[in-house]
């Protein structure tokens, strides 16, 4: 049987033509060849695997060599070559300083260095792994490595360059060796295939060449481990089974969820890897790798920089289509702080999770910010877009009450009247309509009530509010849907009644509760001030709903602002808040924070406007006493007998 040799060995590169990806290296040494140029020292250092000892090998051999070609290569045909080819050489030394590293061995180099070459021009020394000398070792080698004989030349290679003393820096040509590039090693693997006659697939060479991280002799490696368990055949699914790699699949699908904001279907993808064996770490690096692969495909010129196979790099180009660049961004933000975080956190799985569920609401979020920009934009027209949104996220806004059923109906009753602003009398139809009201320019307030006496409690639950522009029209469901047809609608479900209005009470209480209507002296209502306004909104209700604004901002750890919002602020007008604050910080983050809050509150509670001013209490400045003295003396204000006392007694205070 014939001994197998690996790729490693056997392709080899024996001339500078056949060096992989170190084309400035070795355009930089023909050029020394060339020019005699050549120093007494060199030092190839870089990682594992790209080159370094080849290099220096191939350099011996050509500056030694009889015959050297027009393209600076060695012949093979002379003494000097044929020698070296056949492992004899007696001008090309080589030294593992690994195991010589002691200052003996480097005196035996020394002392045969004093020997001339007895075949060529040179007596070449190649050191390899120098960092492992000893400093003593380095000591002994200095002066000959600075003033060597004319015939001797000095080749150092090491993956340590930080590990070599400065002295010994100084006296060589430094020469570092990059890590190869993927597409140069899948090439070279290629290359290989073709010449042992295997059948390799281009997608499976590029997992080979990225999981070899820049080193040819691990490709290599790698390769001859794909052939031999793939029976002289490699294709993808061999080799990500066989690297216990994941595959791009698993990112394709949980990228397609995201999109789709299919929590569950993320966290079941990602169990699914978990029984596979793989860790969540790896899945949360390659999730941020995936992200940054769509994000380079948005752009033709930045494409070159996907490093896959082509079929994969089709799968990478259609899906970044259906990815905003803002999207990745913010999946590339929420990935890597999973992956700082990870290694730091006792429940790393949750870490994870809680990355894939922030990834999937980033469409939804950005939705929603979209509609309360519109619905807060100066333009009708957009207003009216945003609310008559078919959305199912986008239910109606309720304004909920926690108070009692009987003052639930007193108080829902007293802001449908205050907010019509009808004058007093009323129709004999079954559905009543009010009068324009010219206080607020024309715009039409109907109400609207039913009759039926017995009515289901479960089909109808109170009169609800629909908002159309600047007509708010209030009544049963029944109306209510069908003002719901008309574009730019909004329901305000007053959940507080449990019967509708009737009739014969809606124009007596308007009669007597009607506080909006202009009085002798006042100026008309304007039109922003139209609808629900802060005095007619239960204070429990408001309450609740500004804690639990408050329980949001402390879920997402801003403790300094939701300092601040623990304290429930006063109502001081119709449409404005004094809320306060005990710093500058906390108005600086209330002001941050005001647009945000305003639109919450406008939300929840129905408003049309409202206004957030703060001030800031007083510090107590009195001092607290902490000595005894400072005690007596505090105790003697307010008591003077204490000092009477003291005197007539003639006390000492305890110290």
């Amino acid at each position: 049987m014939e001994n197998f040799v690996v790729s490693a060995r056997k392709y080899r590169p024996v001339t500078f033509d056949s060096v992989v990806g170190q084309d400035t290296i070795t355009s930089t040494l023909i050029n020394a060849i060339k020019n005699n140029h050549l120093a007494q020292a060199f030092l190839f250092c870089g990682p594992r695997g790209v080159g370094k000892t080849t290099c220096a090998r191939i350099l011996a051999k050509t500056i030694n060599c009889e015959n050297i070609s027009d393209k600076i290569e060695a012949c093979d045909k002379c003494e000097s070559c044929t020698s070296f080819n056949e492992s004899h050489s007696f001008n090309i030394h080589e030294l593992d300083a690994a195991s010589n590293n002691h200052v003996e061995d480097i005196r035996n180099l020394i002392d045969q260095v004093r020997i001339a070459p007895q075949v060529g021009k040179y007596s070449i020394y190649i050191i390899d792994e120098v960092h492992m000398l000893t400093l003593n070792a380095f000591n002994a080698f200095l002066k000959t490595l600075e003033e060597p004989p004319p015939y001797a030349i000095f080749i150092l290679a090491t993956t340590s360059k930080q590990k070599i003393i400065p002295t010994i820096l100084s006296r060589c040509q430094i020469f570092d060796f990059n890590r190869i590039r993927v597409s140069d090693i899948a090439l070279h693997l290629e290359f290989v295939a073709k010449s042992e006659e295997i059948e390799a697939g281009q997608d499976a060479l590029h997992v080979i060449a990225q999981k070899a991280d820049g080193s040819l002799r691990d490709a290599l490696s790698i390769f001859d481990q794909m052939v031999s368990s793939g029976s002289g055949k490699i294709d993808y699914d061999t080799v990500i089974e066989n690297l216990n790699i994941l595959d791009y699949d698993y990112y394709f699908k949980i990228d397609d969820a995201v999109q789709a904001n299919n929590i569950p279907s993320s966290l079941l993808i990602f169990d699914e890897i978990l029984n596979n064996g793989f860790d969540g770490h790896n899945f949360i690096t390659g999730l941020a790798e995936h992200f940054r692969n769509l994000l380079v495909c948005k752009d033709s010129e930045t494409v070159q920089l996907l490093q896959v196979g082509s079929s994969i790099g089709k799968k990478y180009e259609e899906q970044a289509k259906s990815s905003s660049t803002e999207f990745l961004l913010d999946a590339l933000n929420i990935t890597n702080k999973a992956d700082i975080t990870y290694n730091n956190t006792i429940n790393q799985r949750l870490t994870v999770e809680l990355a894939l569920m922030q990834l999937c609401s980033i469409n939804e979020r950005k939705e929603e910010e979209e509609r309360e920009y519109l619905i807060n934009s100066p333009d009708e027209t957009a207003q009216k877009k945003a609310l008559a949104e078919p959305k199912a996220s986008y239910d109606p806004i309720v304004v909920k009450s926690t108070s009692k059923p009987e003052e639930q109906k007193i108080d829902a009753e007293k802001e449908v009247i205050a907010e019509t602003n009808l004058p007093a009398g009323g129709g004999e139809d079954k559905n009543e309509t009010g009068t324009t009201d010219p206080a607020v320019g024309g715009e039409e307030k109907s109400i609207t009530s039913n009759t039926k006496e017995n009515q289901d409690p479960e089909q109808h639950s109170g009169p609800e509010v629909i908002e159309k522009g600047d007509a708010i029209t209030i009544g049963s469901k029944e109306a209510s849907s069908q003002s719901d047809e008309l574009k730019g609608s909004r329901t305000v479900s007053l959940s507080g009644l449990s019967k509708s209005v009737k009739k014969d009470e809606a124009p007596k209480s308007i009669g007597t509760e009607n506080s909006d209507t202009p009085q002798d002296g006042e100026d008309p209502p304007t039109e922003g001030e139209a609808g629900v306004d802060l005095k007619s909104i239960d204070e429990e209700e408001f309450k609740r709903v500004w804690r639990g604004y408050a329980e949001e901002i402390q879920k997402q750890g801003k403790h300094s602002l939701y300092s601040a919002l623990k304290k429930t602020p006063k109502i001081i007008d119709k449409h404005e808040l004094e809320l306060t604050i005990s710093s500058k910080v906390q108005e600086k983050d209330i002001h941050e924070e005001k647009q945000n809050l305003c639109s919450y509150l406008k939300e929840h509670l129905g408003l049309t406007q409202i206004r957030i001013s703060t001030i800031i209490a007083q510090a107590d400045e009195v001092k607290k006493p902490y000595t005894s003295i400072e005690k007596f003396k505090r105790m003697a204000e307010k008591n003077p007998s204490i000092s009477k006392l003291k005197e007539q007694l003639d006390l000492d205070i305890d110290f």
